[in-house]
């Protein structure tokens, strides 16, 4: 298990602004997140033969850290450096830091040659700095191996009622959405593409209700 960061070795380096305002974020308090694997990932990965996975926008490991426990190899990429080091200690403690790495990169810039048999991301949206997501996701599927998953996950909906003014009227995707995002060819067998009503929990432990734009597809060559 490591944490690095992979801009000086890719071209990785993210807008300032949007690495910044995420270090900033992160700084607010000790965790952002609850540590708890996404529901849908949790579920859509049940019965899968494990392998290689990758984890964009891997914010501070809870997903990386459930599927090495589960038996994957996994890489976590993120913005933020504050939170892949958070990552890395969940890592540690769960004693699996031998089967997760974590990047520090933007995923708009960053590659690699390796092909992974899942590739997941889960509420990869980022305001008020934007990011170029729909980008991202094209890139996504290339990482995925044939015979491999790929699962996007999205918040479908505004995920709490205090969101800010500014965000209110933000246009949340959809399933089709995404789906057009990836431009996925004839080489890949959409398995899901829908909305699902989620009880979501905060940390301080409140639960509200939510809605996932849910879309998971195999390659198939």
């Amino acid at each position: 298990m490591h944490t690095h960061d992979d801009a000086a070795h890719t071209g990785a380096a993210a807008t300032p602004s949007a690495r910044d305002w995420w270090e900033a974020r992160y700084a607010e308090r000790d965790g952002i997140w609850s540590g708890r694997v996404n529901a849908v990932l949790a579920s859509a990965t049940w019965g899968l033969p494990v392998g290689r996975a990758l984890d964009l926008g891997c914010g501070e490991g809870g997903d990386v850290v459930w599927l090495a426990e589960q038996g994957w190899d996994v890489t976590g990429i993120d913005l933020s450096v504050t939170a892949l080091e958070r990552g890395s200690r969940a890592a540690v403690s769960a004693g699996v830091e031998d089967r997760t790495a974590f990047v520090a990169a933007d995923l708009a810039r960053w590659d690699t040659a390796a092909r992974f048999d899942l590739v997941t991301a889960s509420f990869l949206q980022s305001w008020p700095v934007e990011i170029p997501r729909a980008d991202i996701l094209h890139r996504a599927a290339g990482f995925v191996a044939p015979g491999g998953h790929l699962l996007v996950t999205a918040h479908a909906a505004p995920p709490h009622d205090d969101l800010p003014p500014a965000l209110r009227e933000h246009r949340f995707p959809s399933p089709e959405d995404d789906l057009g995002a990836l431009r996925l060819d004839d080489g890949w067998d959409v398995l899901v593409a829908e909305v699902r009503p989620r009880t979501a929990t905060t940390p301080e432990g409140d639960q509200h209700e939510v809605l996932d734009s849910v879309v998971l597809a195999r390659r198939t060559r």
